[in-house]
């Protein structure tokens, strides 16, 4: 067998156990069923599927747990640095690396006790071959300036085609007025290698940070890869309104806090509008929020009709948004799970499912598979 098909159907196996299926929910595909995979989570943020069947899932508290081919919870892995659990902040994303079958590599966001505050810092570290323990830990991006506060910490991690590592930072509430400013990392997509430095393709734009791929972002919360064109696609969130799906490219700026979609949450205007030269249009946007958080193109067949659909976990909106695509721009949209509960990461697993996190305080935090009813 394909050394990649023997991987998806161990997965498969791995994860075929009966699960306690919650109430079944309408969609314009057909009838779906949320299974609970595990449960007694604390805060989860971030997930990600290993070669065996297990699953890695990040604590926002400051946990990464191991979820065992029958659901059940490892105790936390040792070996992560301190993480700054205040507000938002906490330890947030984790990705493999593209080679992880060989070399064991992770990498993870995570918010950072400073000096004068906390920021948005990455992590390399190797897990052990049980899953235990991260050894070769070492910080290899930390955004400045940092600041005391627990809002807008960004934190989503994406490899790219080329090997180089997509990361998101926030405008950290206060910070905004250095959003506009290409020597910080305040509201910037950063775009750096596996070793923290500085891609030879990055953009080379004067008065910015060689690592910034993109400036004018608010929050950006979710992140993925199109499987088609390797195009990199976020989510970010807005005030009072103006949540944004964009396709953040080398070079350009996104406009926050200068034009917005949304308003202060007194009412008030942001910045000049929503339009100035110089500055992009989102793809879509979201008005009221949904507050929208982990993303994933589906690729899978399990549900007739959603390849190339694109998946959208909403906070506040407490639902995931069903996207339809065509030509780069949002053709559709149809909320699934609506009033569940709070969603905070969307993954396809190897299996073709899709998986959800519920942003829950312990024990109330989930691991959900999404599956056909019928």
């Amino acid at each position: 067998m394909h050394r990649r098909s023997l991987i998806i159907a161990m997965f498969c196996a791995a994860v075929a156990a009966p699960a306690a299926a919650q109430e079944v929910f309408q969609s314009q595909s057909g009838n779906l069923r949320l299974e609970t995979v595990a449960e007694g989570l604390a805060s989860p943020w971030s997930l990600a599927f290993l070669p065996n069947g297990r699953m890695l899932v990040t604590e926002r508290e400051g946990a990464l747990r191991v979820v065992s081919k029958d659901g059940q919870l490892s105790d936390p892995v040792s070996g992560l640095p301190e993480v700054s659990a205040v507000g938002q902040g906490g330890l947030l994303d984790v990705v493999l690396h593209p080679q992880f079958e060989t070399n064991r590599l992770l990498f993870m966001s995570f918010a950072e006790p400073r000096e004068g505050g906390n920021a948005t810092s990455v992590m390399r570290a190797r897990l052990a071959d049980d899953a235990k323990s991260l050894t070769d830990v070492k910080v290899i991006f930390q955004q400045q300036p940092a600041t005391e506060g627990g809002h807008h910490f960004g934190s989503r991690l994406v490899f790219d085609r080329t090997g180089a590592l997509f990361v998101t930072t926030g405008d950290r509430n206060k910070l905004r007025p250095l959003v506009q400013q290409g020597d910080t990392h305040i509201g910037k997509v950063i775009r750096i290698t596996e070793d923290g430095g500085v891609p030879a393709d990055n953009p080379k734009v004067e008065g910015w940070l060689p690592e910034i791929w993109s400036i004018g972002h608010r929050n950006v919360q979710g992140a993925t890869l199109h499987p088609q064109t390797g195009e990199y696609w976020t989510v970010e969130h807005g005030s009072r309104g103006g949540d944004e799906l964009n396709q953040p490219q080398a070079g350009k700026n996104y406009g926050w806090p200068v034009i917005s979609y949304g308003r202060e949450y007194s009412g008030e205007q942001i910045g000049e509008g929503t339009e100035k030269a110089g500055m992009e249009q989102p793809v879509h946007y979201w008005d009221p929020s949904i507050a929208p958080s982990g993303m994933t193109f589906y690729t899978g067949d399990k549900y007739p009709g959603w390849q190339g659909n694109l998946f959208v976990g909403a906070l506040a909106g407490q639902h995931v948004a069903r996207l339809t695509m065509e030509g780069g721009k949002v053709t559709g949209e149809e909320k699934l799970f609506e009033d569940f509960a709070r969603i905070r990461d969307v993954r396809q697993g190897p299996d073709g499912f899709l998986y959800l996190l519920t942003d829950e305080d312990a024990p109330d935090g989930r691991l959900l598979r999404v599956v056909p009813a019928g």
